[in-house]
Order: structure tokens, then C-alpha cells, then sequence
């Protein structure tokens, strides 16, 4: 029997559901970890409500910042925190676009009122992206000066590149997520291969999660925990419970591999080969 064709909407639901299950991805929650307040559950969960918000995004009925409020808002379904926050923002533009240079041409294109929504969904979940001593996401006046300054959500991006790379995948072409996406059609593993790649991954980019989180010296320190595994001087079983012990997560990067798993079944990748 001949499937359907499937949406861009659909391959970006099964790009969350393959990262968060993909096991080992040393600190971050799969099928094997959950952390304390947030679990496996949770994850899946938004990933069955945020479609709405995709569908809408590849219909083009509404714009990014609309599109990352109304994501934000449906996941804020369970008690599990944010998930897929930075995930969404590089998601809703590749969505929309089909594809990177496209995406790169809605980014360019966004406007003040996205910048005010990306804002708005700060209001509505708890995460470490964007936080800096003079335009910080969590002081109302911050909407007052992107407003005064005409700042559009580009513009943010830009602004806290130097310190996310979320954001700096907008600044860079998706450069990390066309790596990791290139990865996977390399090893032609399916859905084995995502662990694979990202270890790689983990092993050459500082996550600026973690250096929200705990500072530059414990990012560079568990990059290069990354690169003894694959240098084979480490398990990557081993270095997985180091980081959960240690509530280290790399989470921007498993924001990076969900966009990669995207970009590679939109290329016609197989998970399940």
C-alpha cells in the first residue's frame, strides 16, 4: 500500500519524536532518562500539540512570530516546562519555507510585530535563550525599546547571536543544521545514525545551553568529554550519566538536531532504513 504524501507540517512532528527518542544523547532526556520535572511524556506531548501551529506556518496563514507564540502557547499543555522552544524557531521558517534559502528569505522579511510575539511567548514558558543586561526578555521594557527602535525579529536574532546558537542558525544559513542533516545521509543509518551525529556535534560546538546554564569552562569541558567518545577514550554510555548526574543538557543542540532530522526526511531520508 503506497502512502499518501506527507506533509512538511507531519515530517516536522516526526523529527521531534525521532530526536527525543534517539538514545544515548549524552544529557538530555530520551527513552532511557527522564529529569526530574520534565519526562519523555512531556516532549511527546508537544509534539502532538504544537501542530496546529505548523500547519498554519506551511499554509502560509500566519507569520514566524505568530507562529512561535501559538507553538509556545500549546505545549504549555503539561507541567513538564519548556520543550521544543528553540526547536520551533528554527522549525516554523524551514516549515514555511520548504527549504533553507527560502526560510532565509522569511527571516529577512519578518517584522516588528514578529519580534513582539517571540517576545509575548517569553510571558508563557521559562527558558534560557536571549538574556542579556540590556534587552532582556524578561523586563516589559524591553517590547517598549523593540517597538521605539523598529527592531524586527531578524534583528533579535542577530543581536543575541554572538551568545545563542539558535539564533546564530539564522545569522549562519543553518549551517549546523545542513551539517547535521548531511551527517545523516552520510552514515545512511536511519534512525540510528541520530545519536551518531549528534555526539559528533556535541564534540565540536560548544552547546550555549549549557553555557547559559553553568558558564564557558563547563561547555568547553563537556565538548571535549564529546570528543574523547569519539576518539573512543570514553563511552558514550558513560558520558551520557555523567551529564545527567550533573543536570547538563545540551539542549540548543538538540534544538539543531530536530531542525537536521527536518531537513534530511525533506530530502527523502529514511528513519526506519
Amino acid at each position: 500500500m503506497k502512502c499518501p504524501p506527507t506533509s512538511r507540517a507531519e515530517l516536522a512532528q516526526l523529527a521531534m519524536m525521532l530526536e527525543v527518542t534517539a538514545f544515548p544523547k549524552p544529557g538530555n532526556v530520551d527513552r532511557c532518562h527522564d529529569y526530574p520535572d520534565t519526562r519523555l511524556e512531556h516532549f511527546l506531548a508537544s509534539v502532538i500539540a504544537c501542530r496546529p501551529a505548523f500547519d498554519a506556518m506551511e499554509r502560509g496563514d500566519t507569520g514566524i512570530g505568530a507562529a512561535i507564540y501559538d507553538a509556545v502557547v500549546r505545549t504549555n499543555c503539561h507541567s513538564g516546562g519548556n520543550t521544543h522552544f528553540g526547536a520551533f524557531i528554527l522549525l516554523l521558517p524551514l516549515v514555511a519555507g520548504g527549504d533553507i534559502n527560502c526560510a532565509l528569505r522569511l527571516i529577512a522579511e519578518t517584522t516588528v510585530d514578529d519580534a513582539v510575539l517571540f517576545y509575548q511567548a517569553f510571558a508563557e514558558t521559562e527558558v534560557r535563550v536571549i538574556r542579556s543586561d540590556d534587552l532582556d526578555v524578561h523586563n516589559p521594557e524591553s517590547i517598549e525599546r523593540i517597538r521605539k527602535e523598529g527592531m524586527t525579529l531578524y534583528d533579535l536574532m542577530a543581536y543575541s547571536a554572538p551568545r545563542d546558537m539558535v539564533c546564530r542558525e539564522w545569522e549562519n544559513g543553518f549551517s549546523l543544521t545542513r551539517r547535521f542533516a548531511d551527517r545523516l545521509h552520510e552514515m545512511d543509518k536511519g534512525a540510528k545514525g541520530i545519536s551518531a551525529a549528534f555526539i559528533e556535534l556535541m564534540a565540536e560546538v560548544p552547546d550555549t545551553f549549557i553555557t547559559k546554564k553553568f558558564g564557558d569552562a563547563v561547555a568547553e569541558e563537556t565538548r571535549e568529554r564529546a570528543a574523547a567518545v569519539c576518539r573512543g577514550e570514553l563511552s558514550i554510555t558513560a558520558f551520557d550519566e555523567e551529564c545527567i548526574a550533573a543536570g547538563i543538557n545540551p539542549g540548543s543542540l538538540a534544538d539543531i538536531a530536530i531542525a537536521g532530522i527536518y531537513l534530511a526526511l525533506t530530502e527523502g531520508w529514511r528513519w526506519d532504513s
